[in-house]
């Protein structure tokens, strides 16, 4: 039993049907071995390079590059699990639990990788319902495939081709439709993607990294890996992130107040946020 939940948990690499990484050009190599070794079966989907793409925003090429595994999960008999080329997951990845109740009909989505979360409950479980934004690494259940599926026709049909943040909106539209989302109690992995220029163009921030995570890496990620000084600049990255994450919580934007207060178990969402940051572990 992992001591986080109240009763034995699956582990994610007995209760994942299918595991795509989304990838425009980069090698996936690494990321494709480590994930086999943890027991995943992994297909990577590249993003299409047409001539009628050139126009499009990269961040609506990427909308379509997961759609591609959307429409795959939609017919999966199993939950499935989407990652995106930067990410790197945390040693052991395929022994940790699944953060959800898998036999719960209405699951929609669960962040394993988590970008600016909020937590909305707790379980009876132990379990973590809640929102992010970012696609970085995440399982979806068929029902939630098919209704992005839909999504994706809604966002293009609103906002057209152009520059649109459309992973924030996921949580909110999968709610609208009855499903509840989870966020893993630590991230099972990091960003390891570079600054992203588009993001900043358009007055977002052009990064972020996991605020805490599960364990060591499996890898070093690729920000570190261009840097003169890899384990330095894995280091410092890492504590701002740390010290983010810290913020955000005393801050109340992980756990906001008017949740708290409405909660009839407030002392379960505090446990779940205190010790989320707080418990002494390794990350590296």
């Amino acid at each position: 039993m992992h001591k986080l939940f109240n009763q034995p948990q699956p582990k994610l690499a007995t209760a994942i049907g299918q595991t795509f990484i989304l990838a425009y050009r980069e090698s996936t190599h690494v990321l494709e071995q480590t994930l086999t070794e943890a027991g995943l079966s992994c297909g990577v989907l590249r993003q299409a390079d047409r001539p009628e793409y050139q126009d499009y925003a990269s961040i609506y090429r990427c909308l379509l590059n997961h759609q591609q595994a959307w429409m795959q999960a939609a017919h999966a008999q199993q939950p499935t699990l989407i990652v995106e080329a930067d990410f790197v997951p945390v040693i052991g990845f395929g022994e940790l639990p699944l953060p959800f109740n898998l036999s719960q009909p209405d699951v929609g989505i669960c962040w394993l990788y988590t970008c600016a979360p909020q937590l909305y409950s707790v379980t009876q479980e132990g379990f973590g319902e809640g929102y992010s934004t970012g696609l970085v690494a995440y399982i979806v259940t068929p029902k939630a495939a098919q209704l992005l599926c839909q999504f994706v026709t809604e966002i293009t049909q609103a906002h057209g081709t152009g520059y649109y943040n459309f992973d924030s909106y996921i949580d909110c539209y999968l709610r609208q439709h009855q499903l509840k989302n989870y966020i893993a109690f630590r991230n099972y992995g990091e960003h390891g993607g570079k600054p992203n220029p588009e993001h900043r163009r358009n007055g977002m921030s052009g990064i972020h990294r996991a605020d805490v995570l599960y364990g060591e890496l499996a890898f070093l990620p690729p920000y570190a890996q261009a840097s003169k000084h890899p384990l330095l600049c894995l280091l410092l990255a890492r504590l701002r992130a740390r010290l983010k994450g810290i913020g955000r919580l005393l801050l109340g934007k992980f756990l906001r107040l008017q949740v708290l207060r409405r909660s009839t178990v407030p002392w379960r969402l505090l446990g779940f946020a205190l010790r989320r940051q707080l418990y002494v572990y390794r990350e590296f």
